[in-house]
């Protein structure tokens, strides 16, 4: 089965499999419509943190919930009970969404969540939803049993494959923040100036991302300049003293930034994991990267997330083969050029500066938008890697953490951006809290803390 990707729930608790609910409280049973459901599996996630969360990413895998290994996504409905409960629809927006639309409901509220299936095999790997947890709760959730074909879920994020600018480009993104991948290893921002998802507006119609704003200002715009730094994200490898990078390698294109010919050069490869509607997902595959000195293959995912101005990447080396002088992991995001603010922790960074909405492509000064107050950019690890920060002063000036390698060659790092512009956090300040708040949430996930299964008598 995949490595769960993003937030991983906990330990299960698995107590009363199978046990009837007392006739008293059948009234509490969730309903919508003539859909009365017999059967019911609760869930309790739990919040460890001293502090609320809001859309929580919520991650229960398959053999957590054994009762459910076997199901057909229609047969689920996932309930909060705290919820409040949908009035019957008018006839109006049953005219325009058809039978599909949800009708009257009692006892809870309908929440969207999805089945993902991350290795390919037709079978659902891990659930996936968000949540809003109130400090230290255990909150219960409800996957009601039965088959039912109503409930449109409006996706939140976003991700997709597409030719841009002559050349393939992975986009995630959720309604605040966007990635893309114009290099190959080394991560584009955009931002959003309202809540809405607009990259295949992007790829779809090959509109220029700091230029997109002239057809809607809500679009936002690209936010980081990338040209031959880590941009807002992107990976290498210390050999020695050396750091090395797929993309600068010694028979890579070192005028415009790319690589050379894909079998004489480091070559990548791009799927669409996992499009919403919560969390979406893509994965880039690094192979033949010949630093000439060592040798490596990598797989990467990466992940957007509902309501979040951060994706997580999880990556994984099938091929690590250094030199003499052995290897270590880099990961790093470029200092922001006129950089007039920065916050660290122990194991996250955050680099902020005024930001000039203008191509570095634009030679003849087409492009000529006021400057912003703020665009920032941040990178988290994991504490328990043992990330050493330090300053990278070439190829753009990086803030880069290197990792000791790791016995199974895999690791994580979370990726955070906003600006001045957007519907949230609209400091620096209120930035480099919210990047410290994620870093205590990657630190400890909501965790699974019991499941029960439950009918009618």
């Amino acid at each position: 089965m995949a490595r769960a990707s993003g937030y991983v729930a906990g330990a299960i608790l698995v107590a009363g499999l199978g046990t009837a609910v007392p006739a008293a409280a059948q009234d509490g049973w969730y309903t919508q419509g003539d859909f009365a459901p017999a059967a019911r599996v609760e869930i309790v996630i739990a919040n460890d943190l001293n502090e609320d969360r809001k859309d929580a990413p919520i991650v229960i895998r398959r053999d957590q919930l054994p009762m459910l290994a076997d199901i057909q996504e229609l047969t689920a409905t996932l309930v909060d009970p705290e919820g409040q409960s949908r009035p019957e629809p008018t006839p109006e927006l049953l005219a325009r969404q058809g039978p599909h639309e949800r009708r009257g409901e009692a006892n809870g509220r309908a929440i969207d969540y999805q089945f993902d299936d991350l290795d390919r095999d037709g079978i659902w790997d891990e659930l996936f939803f968000v949540a809003d947890l109130k400090a230290g709760e255990k909150k219960r959730f409800y996957i009601y049993r039965g088959f039912q074909q109503r409930g449109w879920n409006p996706h939140r994020t976003h991700a997709a494959v597409g030719s841009y600018m002559r050349h393939a480009v992975p986009f995630w993104e959720s309604e605040h923040v966007g990635w893309k991948l114009w290099f190959p290893t080394d991560i584009d921002i955009y931002a959003k100036r309202k809540a809405m998802l607009m990259s295949n507006r992007l790829y779809m119609g090959n509109l220029d991302g700091y230029g997109v704003a002239a057809e809607n200002p809500d679009y936002g715009a690209d936010i980081q300049s990338v040209d031959d730094s880590f941009g807002g994200g992107g990976i290498g490898v210390f050999e020695g003293d050396a750091l090395n990078r797929p993309r600068f390698t010694p028979t890579a294109d070192l005028e415009h930034r790319f690589n050379a010919g894909q079998q004489s050069d480091t070559r990548y490869s791009f799927e669409v994991l996992v499009n919403g509607p919560l969390r979406s997902m893509v994965r880039v595959k690094t192979m033949n990267w010949n630093t000439g000195q060592g040798r490596y293959e990598v797989e990467q995912t990466y992940t957007a997330y509902a309501g979040q101005n951060y994706s997580t990447a999880e990556v994984r080396f099938p091929v690590w083969e250094p030199g003499p002088q052995g290897a270590d992991f880099a990961v790093g995001v470029r200092r922001r050029p006129g950089q007039n603010f920065e916050r660290r922790g122990p194991n996250w960074v955050v680099t902020t500066a005024p930001e000039a909405l203008r191509n570095p492509d634009d030679v003849e000064g087409l492009q000529q938008q006021a400057p912003i107050l703020y665009a920032g950019t941040a990178l988290i690890v994991p504490e328990g890697d043992h990330g050493a920060y330090q300053f990278e002063p070439t190829r753009g000036e990086n803030h880069v953490f290197r990792i000791p390698a790791q016995t199974d060659r895999t690791y994580r790092y979370m990726l955070a951006a906003g600006w001045s512009e957007g519907e949230v956090l609209k400091t620096p300040e209120a930035f480099a809290d919210y990047v410290a708040a994620s870093a205590r949430s990657y630190a400890s996930p909501p965790r699974l803390d019991g499941v029960r299964e439950e009918r009618k008598p």
